[in-house]
């Protein structure tokens, strides 16, 4: 176990820098740049060219990278171009409001779809085919839609929830659960629907085993066969999709955080991309990357507590 996460964390390294790079790469090739969004269109070419030279924008890609990524493994994630505030502070603000919304999303997407499955494949009939027809209805609607309708339903006719914006935890917990509710909802229904049928399917194939049946025969309580025996041995799927979806979740951020007007790494991702930040959307590309390679070592974690064969790998 200890040589798999220790080999987790040397691939991250290779990992930061693809992605980094990739980044990097695909915004040069965008069009427009940081100079013509910080000139505005009143700005003259003499203005616009003297400006690219003094952002560094006329030197080569690789020049460009470079001296971007000696800054970032010096812990500089560079500044703002338009507002000229760090970017490590940006993101730091930030961090909280987006680790809320995917944890608290999962968390519900877990709990709610374990529940659904299970309870699906214990009873079956049609219970089961409603499990079904909420996966696929649950993965079909975009989370920015669903976002949409929850805020007329519950923010705009009956003021259940505010509609936009955010309440940090350390003001008030009560008002930060609020501000949250409809957008973890619009987020977390599709790993619902993915939990509920993963979780379905794991445990109506670990039902069916002999052990099963021989601890039936022994005359353990049925709960205890379903709760602590069935769903042990079929939480290994189960885990898998639910990181997934917690993965997944960080491209979703983007969309809800525009709907819900939270301040986030994902808005601040779209307006670094309108207004051309590079070193802003650098930095939520490695903080996101980073977030992947911490919930992959979780889940490596996970696996040796479920399954002892792994922690010997």
């Amino acid at each position: 176990m200890v040589r798999l996460i220790l080999r987790r964390l040397a691939l991250s390294v290779p990992l930061v820098l693809v992605v980094s790079m990739l980044v990097f790469v695909l915004e040069a090739l965008t069009p427009g740049n940081a100079a013509r969004s910080i000139l505005g269109s009143g700005g003259t070419q003499a203005q616009y060219q003297a400006l690219r030279r003094q952002l560094g924008l006329n030197q080569p890609l690789v020049v460009q990278y470079w001296h971007y990524i000696d800054k970032v493994f010096h812990g500089n994630f560079g500044s703002s171009l338009l507002t000229g505030q760090a970017v490590t502070t940006l993101l730091n603000q930030r961090l909280p409001v987006t680790l809320s919304l995917i944890i608290l999303s999962t968390l519900l997407a877990a709990v709610a779809g374990i529940l659904l499955g299970t309870i699906s494949a214990v009873r079956g009939g049609v219970i089961g085919k409603i499990v079904d027809v909420l996966s696929m209805a649950g993965l079909a609607l975009p989370s920015f839609w669903l976002g949409l309708v929850l805020v007329v339903l519950f923010a705009e006719d009956l003021r259940w929830f505010p509609a936009t914006g955010y309440t940090a935890l350390d003001v008030s917990v009560t008002a930060w659960l609020r501000s949250l509710v409809l957008p973890v909802i619009a987020l977390g229904m599709a790993g619902i629907a993915g939990i509920a049928k993963t979780t379905r399917e794991s445990m109506l194939d670990v039902l069916s085993r002999d052990f099963i049946r021989t601890l039936r025969a022994a005359g353990v309580p049925e709960n205890s066969i379903i709760w602590k025996h069935a769903l042990r041995n079929a939480a290994i799927p189960v885990l898998s999709i639910t990181s997934l979806i917690f993965i997944g979740a960080l491209s979703g951020t983007v969309f809800v955080e525009t709907v819900f007007v939270l301040p986030g790494l994902g808005s601040l991702l779209v307006t670094a991309v309108n207004n051309h930040e590079i070193a802003e959307i650098e930095g939520v590309a490695i903080y996101f990357t980073l977030i992947v390679v911490a919930v992959n070592l979780i889940v490596d974690i996970a696996y040796g507590w479920l399954n002892p064969k792994v922690r010997t790998s």
